[in-house]
């Protein structure tokens, strides 16, 4: 069974004074403001394409550890990711960092670095992400 999820956005006026608000239409959430001044200067109040990327990375690569590591026989308790994701204008996105922190009872800290190495590799928004640099700092709590 495949799943196609869909997002929409609306948007007024040309790209640096322009505006608009993307709809993710699968989940019927937003709509959520854009604007290019957010996108190159960073907002506290409107997203950008890179934020609604942070948040399918960091989703994704939680869903990825916790298969990963229930399927190594020690699930975790909790896992928690950050993505980070760059932007540069002119240039473009340049790369995102994964930042997890996971409680994961009765597994080595050295275990735990290769199987969130390799949960990064596994992730289906990494492998969409292949064209930039993807970085993880993993904790084990």
């Amino acid at each position: 069974m495949s799943v196609t999820s869909e997002a929409t956005t609306s948007w007024k006026g040309s790209l640096f004074e322009g505006a608009g608000d993307v709809a993710l239409e699968s989940s019927n959430q937003g709509p959520f403001a854009v604007n290019w001044k957010a996108r190159s200067e960073g907002s506290t109040s409107v997203t950008t394409p890179e934020e609604l990327i942070a948040a399918a990375h960091s989703s994704c690569y939680s869903m990825a550890l916790s298969n990963a590591l229930a399927q190594n026989g020690t699930p975790p308790e909790t896992v928690e990711t950050t993505a980070s994701v760059t932007f540069i204008p002119g240039t473009g996105i340049t790369g995102s960092h994964l930042n997890v922190n996971a409680v994961v009872p009765g597994l080595s800290a050295e275990d735990f670095a290769r199987i969130a190495d390799e949960a990064k590799v596994g992730c289906p928004v990494s492998a969409a992400l292949a064209g930039i640099e993807i970085t993880l700092e993993a904790t084990l709590a």
